[in-house]
């Protein structure tokens, strides 16, 4: 099982990121998979999931309608649109996915946002 993040970098307050998420090493389009943040001295925490049977989703509240999630089974990725971004959203982000009781994780993207 691999997950491999991309897409973090350095953005202002207000600006977007795209992150995405390539999967391998399993059957894609029979797992949840959510992403994660650790923003800096913080817990990690999780900020949106998707579901594999019928796509729908679970957002974090201070998430809600700013972040969208979304996958492509065909291609075997998820993406994390990231709108009006705050200082708060500061944090390394990770895929994630439960495959038979067992955590995988990606090696997570910074995302960082500062005037």
């Amino acid at each position: 099982v691999q997950l491999v993040e991309s897409g973090g970098g350095l953005v202002q307050p207000g600006g977007s990121l795209r992150l995405s998420c390539a999967a391998s090493g399993f059957t894609f389009s029979s797992y949840t998979v959510s992403w994660y943040r650790q923003p800096p001295g913080k817990e990690r925490e999780v900020v949106v999931t998707i579901l594999s049977a019928d796509g729908s989703t679970n957002y974090r509240d201070s998430v809600k309608g700013r972040f969208t999630i979304s996958r492509d089974n065909a291609k075997n990725t998820v993406s994390l649109q990231m709108n009006s971004l705050k200082p708060e959203d500061t944090a390394v982000y990770y895929c994630h996915v439960r495959i038979w009781g067992r955590e995988y994780w990606g090696q997570g993207t910074q995302v960082t946002v500062s005037s």
